[in-house]
């Protein structure tokens, strides 16, 4: 077993790593060649001292000239510039950015260890093509006297001769301030500035080397430039050289591998890896140079490597070795165990910390890793994170010395959290610890059960309880069962827990009155979900009274499970047919509380309003409102749910209305696309009633007819969804020349919506009875509030049996009236659906097409009346934008595309995207026939 072997955590290691742990690393690192394969730069470079490192990319410098202040001979390897291994990889954004150390006197090379920091300015330097001073810092330069000795020694390496005059210091405890003040003197005097590198700066801790530097920094002026590699931040006044823009900085973030660049660094080492593979290994490590390359060298030594990156155990790898060494080894006692006992926590701040550890001084051992790059992130907001590899390892150390010990350290937090209202951080380290029944009661006596369904946390919500053991009782964890079953659109699973759940709180009386709410909230989706609008109701009136009992402000906190009561009441309600009330309850929800917790009811309740407005025969408003229930979704980035996709059943069924049959099939698709879980009835019935009508406009009767004619399961009967069902019947029979069983299919009992009335008048026409057809017309109720998608059948229906008894007047009359109110809807399907008569009437020329020398109609129908127009079918397009009709109008007066787009401050394809919609809205190809055809409509 290596020396190596013998840290790693799997390994019972006894008390906390003392200082002897990274002395033994350098020992056992010693014994191995690692210099071939690169991980010698993420290693300390104590260990590099070797006759290979005596000289440098810069050349060998002169004789050192005696001794340092304690009489030692200056060791030549500290003033080496690194050499890179074979498998370095150069980053030309980084060096770039370091050139910018030549016009600024400072440059903070800053990150944590094994980020690349030194190779990187070693590869710069060697680059420059001039000699650079290096100087590599260790404890025993805390000492004034010994620093500026080693640094002068440096400068003298590469040939800086004004040193020469400065003197040097005598004394290894100080150095004089008229040494220092030659030595900036000197340097000043240069024509081409001297670049020093201090690399391992943070081991200089003295204040009063901070301040010398900073002097000589100051004085030297344009003669220095001085680079310091560091973990920490250094004494210095940083601040003033930032405020000057005197300083170059590269920092953590920067010194991070991207995905490009790790996987040429991956390729020198022998592994091609898929992009996704390289991704995944760079989010682990977070880009960190030396991850990167043990991982690299522990994978050449597996027969998969892909295999191996995905699935190794970082508690148990050199990465492990080297981040407990040169990182937790470091660190006195109490910081490891700190470390260790917050290596269970995604995010931490100092009271939780406290509240992990017993101790009381967690804020300032967190500010100092921090402070150190000791892969401690600072959040914001006094809250930090440990980089995620690390903290893997430490968890893996953690198990290793303390077994049972992390169990207890997840409890912990999760109390902790839940006091301090971090919910979902709770319920995590409560599922951790396995109290799965303080997990479920911390849930729903938050109120947040709604968050099953709103879309923001539902899948993670889902995940973290099916892990939940079946032996875990308690309405709580039975409320949590329900919703998960509830959530997957599987409303006969979830009942049985509801049941248990409302028993064992009934029992309890008044109390829990947030678990309460929960199951009244998922009763009324349970009743929604199966058809039974009066469970529903039932429901809805028992949350409002529990709401009495809530805690002040909770509900505020939670304005989801108001929306989603309403919501539920209003689906259930449209199920039942009762329009009026159930536009209420729809509006309510949509109206109410603005945010992300309630975009995807607000969005839901969008898409049953237009579905109601469509039911109606009110295209238009049902189109507009189908578009913002899919722009409200859009605007959250929300993923659908169960009733979803009713937005785009709406647009299909509008699409099919105006003869779009391609533009209705793409909608059904997506609208089947994105309904990942069962539907409710109503999206259930809505999508076998389009799919029908569009097999219907296709010609496809018998499918039609099979599709309309499928059950939708549920508690109760839904009167829309048959009235809607019998319309395609019947204009299936029709279709296929059988008025009878037409006339039967909306006569039913069942059928009493104005639609179904018109489609009987229709029938009984067809049938040869018209005088029938007017009397079910004629005692249609005045103010029904039908829309233009059934008013202009029936006054297609009233054309027709006018037509067929000789009062042409009468017919063409009603007919224009139809396509003018068409017109507006862009309505073409009830026109197609009238069958050859209306061709004659439309004075269609198999010549000039329609509308062109077809006979005038007498207004009124009177003899001697001014002939009025019959509008054109050509009405029945797309409404122009006010954008659309500018470009119109300066088309008229033959200006140019270039002049508009210049009379309009718009791009010259901004003009010509304008156009190219206009005329596809007029149903023209050319500049003339689009003016003229505006004309016609006046628009000019």
């Amino acid at each position: 077993m290596s020396d190596l072997e013998v840290m790693r955590p799997g390994w019972p290691i006894g008390p906390p790593l003392g200082p002897w742990v990274p002395s033994l690393l350098r020992v056992s690192v010693r014994t191995l060649d690692f210099g071939a394969v690169g991980v010698l730069p993420v290693i300390r470079r104590t260990a590099v001292v070797s006759a290979v490192s005596a000289s440098s990319d810069n050349g060998p410098g002169p004789v050192a000239e005696g001794p340092d202040p304690l009489g030692d001979p200056f060791l030549r390897t500290r003033f080496a510039v690194p050499s890179r291994p074979a498998t370095f990889l150069r980053r030309r954004r980084l060096c770039e950015h370091l050139d910018h150390a030549l016009d600024t006197p400072l440059t903070m090379v800053n990150g944590s260890a094994g980020a690349g920091k030194t190779l990187l300015v070693a590869d710069w330097a060697a680059g420059l093509g001039r000699p650079v001073a290096w100087l590599t810092l260790d404890a025993s330069d805390q000492s004034p006297g010994l620093f500026w000795a080693h640094v002068l020694q440096a400068l003298r390496e590469r040939g800086v001769r004004e040193v020469r005059k400065a003197g040097c210091p005598a004394d290894a405890g100080s150095v004089a301030h008229a040494l220092l003040a030659r030595l900036a003197a000197e340097l000043s005097g240069r024509d081409r500035p001297a670049i020093l590198v201090l690399d391992e700066f943070d081991r200089v801790t003295a204040p009063e080397i901070a301040d010398q530097l900073a002097f000589v920094l100051h004085h030297a002026g344009r003669g220095l430039r001085t680079v310091l590699v560091t973990r920490t931040e250094p004494v210095l006044p940083l601040h003033r050289y930032r405020a000057e823009g005197t300083l170059t900085e590269v920092r953590g973030a920067e010194l991070a591998f991207t995905p490009e660049e790790a996987a040429t660094l991956l390729a020198r080492h022998g592994l091609r890896l898929p992009g996704g593979a390289v991704a995944a290994l760079v989010a682990r490590t977070r880009g960190w140079a030396a991850g990167l390359r043990l991982s690299a060298l522990a994978a050449q030594r597996s027969g998969d490597p892909e295999t191996y990156l995905k699935e190794f155990e970082a508690g148990h790898s050199t990465i492990a070795d080297f981040l407990l060494a040169e990182v937790l080894g470091r660190q006195p006692a109490r910081t490891q165990d700190l470390l260790l006992r917050v290596s269970v926590l995604d995010r931490i701040c100092p009271d939780l910390a406290d509240a992990l550890s017993g101790r009381r001084d967690a804020g300032a051992i967190l500010a100092e890793l921090h402070r150190a790059n000791a892969f401690v992130e600072h959040l914001g907001h006094d809250w930090y994170g440990l980089h995620p590899l690390f903290a893997e390892i430490l968890g893996a150390h953690l198990r290793a010395r303390s077994p049972g010990l992390e169990t207890e350290l997840h409890r912990r937090a999760a109390r902790w959290l839940r006091h301090s209202g971090h919910l979902l951080e709770a319920l995590a380290h409560g599922a951790a610890a396995g109290d799965w029944e303080f997990t479920a009661r911390a849930l729903v006596d938050d109120l947040a059960i709604g968050q099953f369904f709103t879309g923001l946390r539902s899948d993670d919500l889902g995940e973290l309880f099916s892990r939940m053991a079946p032996d875990v009782t308690g309405p709580e964890a039975d409320l949590v069962r329900a919703a998960r079953e509830l959530a997957a659109g599987a409303p006969a699973r979830a009942g049985p827990y509801l049941e248990h759940a409302r028993r064992a709180l009934e029992r309890e009386g008044r109390g829990r009155a947030a678990a309460r709410l929960s199951c009244a909230l998922l009763d009324a989706l349970s009743a929604r979900l199966t058809g039974a609008p009066g469970r529903a109701e039932h429901a809805a009136a028992r949350a409002g009274e529990i709401k009495q009992d809530i805690a002040p402000g909770l509900l505020d906190r939670h304005p989801e499970v108001t929306a989603l009561l309403q919501t539920h009441l209003g689906s259930a309600r449209l199920w039942a047919g009762r329009f009026d009330d159930s536009r209420s309850a729809l509006c309510a929800a949509a109206a109410g509380s603005e945010g992300v917790r309630t975009a995807l009811p607000r969005q839901e309740c969008l898409s049953q309003l237009a579905l109601i407005d469509y039911l109606n025969g009110w295209t238009g408003r049902a189109e507009r409102g189908a578009l913002a229930a899919l722009a409200e979704a859009e605007r959250f980035s929300l993923s659908e749910s169960w009733g979803s996709g009713l937005g785009c059943l709406v647009l299909a069924a509008v699409a099919v209305d105006r003869d779009e049959l391609d533009k209705a099939e793409a909608l059904l698709e997506r609208a089947g696309a994105e309904q990942p879980v069962p539907p409710d009835p109503v999206t259930a019935a809505g999508r076998a009633i389009v799919r029908a009508r569009l097999q219907l406009a296709r010609g496809r009767t018998r499918a039609a007819l099979e599709t309309a004619e499928s059950i939708v399961p549920s508690a109760a009967a839904s009167p829309w969804a048959q009235d809607h069902t019998a319309l395609v019947v019947s204009a299936a029979h029709l279709a296929e020349g059988r008025p009878e069983p037409a006339v039967k299919a909306v006569q039913d009992p069942a059928c009493h919506r104005t639609a179904c009335a018109v489609a009987a008048a229709r029938a009984h026409l067809a049938a040869g009875n018209p005088d029938a057809a007017l009397d079910l017309l004629d005692g249609l109720p005045a103010e029904e509030g039908a829309g233009p998608a059934v008013t202009v059948r029936a006054m297609l229906v009233r054309a027709e049996a006018a037509d067929r008894t000789g009062d042409h007047d009468t017919a063409r009359r009603l007919v224009g009236r139809a396509l003018l109110d068409a017109g507006h809807e862009r309505l073409k399907r009830p026109f197609v659906e009238s069958g050859p008569w209306i061709r004659r009437l439309l004075g269609t020329d198999p010549v000039h097409g329609p509308g062109r020398d077809r006979p005038a109609a007498r207004c009124g129908g009177a003899s001697g009346a001014e002939p009025c127009a019959l509008p054109s079918p050509t009405l029945l397009v797309e409404e122009l934008t006010a954008r659309e009709c500018d470009v119109l109008r300066r088309l008229a007066q033959l200006m140019s595309t270039e002049e508009i787009a210049a009379d309009l401050f718009l791009s010259v394809n901004t003009v010509k995207t304008h156009l190219k919609n206009a005329y596809r809205k007029l149903g023209v190809n050319r500049r003339g026939e689009a003016v003229r055809r505006a004309r016609e409509r006046g628009l000019l």
